[in-house]
């Protein structure tokens, strides 16, 4: 199965969907729920959810080909949950947790997936990943994501939807300037808020 660009389409509470791509496969993993408040918003409940999700992000994998045990699966809700406070600290420009840290590294030591080439000519090689694969390999390969993204160029960039929506991104793009998860979800509800705050009257006759 082919990778993608990060990406992916997501369901609000009201039940409209919308595509956030924030920037990085660690932070793609931040959707799938997460400690506290985010606990609301769960999806890994059982070994069988995780193989899902990793179809449904950038990595593309076959969730037939993907083995996940009990332990991986609660190995993944504490990378996920670390990476979230890492992420936060990050944004707030506050020092990362040495607990959460330790996860990140810990995870990220194992054999991560490894990488192919699917044969054609041009533009018709791909890359995909050996499988059958390991829920152990996919977590070495999101903690790996991590220790790129926090420690490389754009390590400064990483940033939450100033909708106040909880997501987090890394802005990529060349000015630098991105607020929002989804144009389409946050911005356009800023740009909503905006021209009625605008409208409102701001005194009797």
């Amino acid at each position: 199965m082919a990778a993608r660009a990060s990406g992916l389409t997501l369901v609000s509470h009201d039940g409209s969907r919308f595509f956030f791509d924030p920037g990085a496969l660690c932070l793609e993993f931040l959707t799938t729920g997460g400690p506290g408040e985010l606990a609301r918003w769960d999806v890994l409940h059982q070994p069988g959810d995780l193989a899902a999700w990793l179809a449904q992000s950038q990595l593309r994998l076959d969730p037939a080909q993907v083995t996940v045990s009990a332990d991986e699966l609660a190995a993944a809700r504490r990378l996920r949950d670390a990476l979230w406070r890492f992420a936060r600290a990050r944004v707030a420009g506050q020092s990362t947790p040495a607990a959460d840290l330790a996860t990140v590294n810990d995870l990220a030591g194992p054999a991560p997936l490894v990488p192919r080439l699917t044969a054609g000519t041009g533009a018709d090689t791909v890359h995909s990943w050996a499988l059958p694969a390991t829920g152990t390999s996919a977590l070495a390969t999101i903690a790996r994501d991590a220790v790129d993204l926090f420690s490389g160029p754009y390590a400064d960039r990483i940033r939450e939807c100033a909708g106040y929506c909880y997501l987090i991104f890394v802005d990529t793009s060349r000015p630098g300037r991105r607020r929002w998860c989804a144009m389409e979800r946050c911005g356009n509800r800023q740009k909503v808020r905006a021209i009625r705050a605008r409208q409102k009257p701001t005194g009797a006759d």
